[in-house]
């Protein structure tokens, strides 16, 4: 019996063992194409931990990469590495959280920790970028994998473009590019683990696929979510295949993870220190979840209403599947897409709708195995798939210039803009085991030897400040207010002992002196949410 075509995926009729059969009439390959795919594999996977580490070193050195986020992460992995609890002291000050706080009650991050022993090679915020540029590159052989396996019942040399062609989409992928811009989030692990999630399914293992998942929703608490989506693909696939197994498995993952995503939400991150509501970015739906069911449930409608306004969330969605010739729209694994994307068509903050931000690269495996199952279908039926394939290519490339390749060939891009350049001189000047209160620009420098907060409207009685005030810097609305903290912390027992092109580094020499509304967030301080400012969210590729 020949393959039969499920779901745009091309896979044998009869349940699997774990071992997919090769198809009739395709032959073996040689071991001249054996090692010329490998080394082409090798290629592509050096090339996107090359692109990836460089726009994240690229970003450091021009002081991109910024105490939002990238000094919290770092302090919370140094914390994993002295065996403790992730704490970071950049978020919970500045967000009012109480001293001992875990970044475990913020987000359900436990995958980090594995980062914790390269800390003890080298302490450093540039560990994490490099992490991250590995752990995208390790996805480039998962991915050339998946498209193996849905061209596993056309020729041989359809297999190979396929697998070439995926891998170089997805190693110069724009979502990865972005991310690595952005310093390191946690979807450096959330990418490679769901593409291996995806990959084994195809392959049949689906033991192993049970266990990717399960790492999956380590990686943060949505992620769950995206295991559910998966369960019932794979359960619907394998029960129209006939497979036994994959149908359980998917069952199995459709019931658990939105389990453990609501458990982690409702009661881990609670039980964390997590304040109730923290993140609740739906006003528009309701005041809490069961306001916003509610509503839902009595006017659908609003759901696409508050979808579609403002309008750059069209264009955001619009974006994500353009760039891929729209090819993942012929695929049900898009449905694994829909609860990230609902997260931020939904959301209220402004922050969720650019495509600038980490954000896509949790769909970026989605996706590509979407559009690479959609390609598989067209060319089962011998329609024009290399049409639609360079378009895909087209596309992604372009966009993957215009975030983050083009910049790695701009010499520009390399250094600091002149407001920023004494930032890193000045903070040199800074003592190691000091209290500092820095620029969110330049925080990260100071997290492996100092106790590092970053400077906001509330004076927080640090040895040092270092701000700038020529530039807006976050958190602030504006430069007046910069120079203002400036000349609060002057009156009030602070001198000047570093000035350059509006960079100022300041040392309390009067620790007697009371600095007007300095507050130190204590045991029993409520947490406040950011204010964003009007600029955010206006346009899809501001950064």
């Amino acid at each position: 019996m020949g393959s039969v075509v499920t779901h745009g995926v091309i896979s044998p009729p009869a349940e699997g063992t774990g071992r997919v059969p090769g198809p009739r009439g395709s032959g073996r390959q040689s071991d001249g194409d054996k090692t010329g795919g490998r080394n082409r594999g090798i290629a592509l996977t050096v090339l996107c931990f090359l692109v990836c580490a460089g726009l994240g070193l690229q970003s450091w050195t021009a002081l991109r990469a910024t105490g939002f986020d990238l000094g919290i992460f770092d302090q919370a992995v140094r914390a994993y590495a002295r065996f403790e609890l992730p704490r970071s002291p950049i978020k919970n000050v500045h967000h009012e959280f109480p001293p001992g706080f875990s970044l475990l009650g913020d987000h359900f991050t436990p995958a980090l920790a594995l980062l914790a022993p390269l800390y003890w090679l080298w302490d450093d915020p540039r560990t994490l970028v490099l992490a991250q540029a590995a752990l995208f590159a390790a996805g480039v052989p998962v991915v050339r994998r998946i498209a193996r396996h849905t061209f596993r019942g056309a020729a041989p040399d359809a297999a190979r473009r396929a697998a070439d062609l995926g891998g170089l989409v997805y190693a110069l992928g724009w979502p990865l590019l972005n991310s690595s811009y952005n310093g390191f989030h946690e979807v450096a692990f959330a990418v490679p683990l769901t593409l291996l999630v995806l990959e084994r399914g195809l392959a049949h293992r689906y033991g192993a696929t049970a266990l990717w998942a399960a790492l999956l929703c380590t990686a943060k608490e949505d992620m769950g979510l995206v295991v559910g989506a998966y369960g019932l693909v794979l359960a619907v696939r394998s029960h129209r295949a006939g497979h036994r197994a994959g149908r359980a498995t998917g069952a199995a993952l459709a019931l658990a993870g939105p389990l453990v995503s609501a458990v982690v939400i409702a009661w881990f991150l609670p039980a964390m220190g997590g304040p109730e509501g923290y993140y609740w970015s739906y006003g528009r739906l309701g005041a809490d979840p069961g306001d916003a069911l509610a509503r839902v449930l009595t006017a659908p409608w609003v759901l696409l209403q508050v979808s579609v306004t403002p309008f750059v969330k069209v264009g955001m969605l619009a974006w994500i599947l353009g760039t891929l010739a729209l090819l993942p729209l012929g695929s049900p694994t898009l449905l694994l897409a829909v609860p990230l994307l609902a997260e931020r068509v939904l959301s209220d903050n402004p922050n969720h709708w650019p495509v600038i931000n980490h954000y896509d690269a949790f769909l970026w495996p989605i996706l590509l195995t979407a559009a690479l199952e959609t390609l598989a279908g067209l060319h089962a039926r011998r329609a024009r798939v290399r049409r639609w394939a360079i378009t895909a290519l087209a596309l992604s490339s372009a966009a993957a210039v215009v975030l983050g390749l083009g910049l790695l060939v701009r010499p520009g891009s390399w250094r600091p803009s002149p407001d920023k350049r004494p930032l890193a001189t000045a903070a040199e000047l800074i003592p190691d085991g000091a209290t500092v209160e820095a620029d969110n620009t330049v925080a990260p420098r100071l997290t492996a030897r100092t106790d590092v907060v970053i400077v906001d409207r509330t004076p927080r009685g640090a040895d040092w400040v270092l701000l700038r005030v020529n530039g807006r810097t976050f958190p602030f609305a504006s430069t007046d207010e910069q120079r203002e903290r400036l000349a609060l912390l002057l009156a009030h027992g602070y001198t000047e002992v570093f000035q350059q092109d509006g960079t100022v580094l300041l040392h309390r020499t009067d620790p007697a002196a009371d600095v007007p509304g300095t507050h130190r967030p204590g045991p029993g301080s409520t947490p406040v949410r950011e204010a964003v400012p009007d600029d955010v969210g206006a346009n899809l590729l501001l950064r």
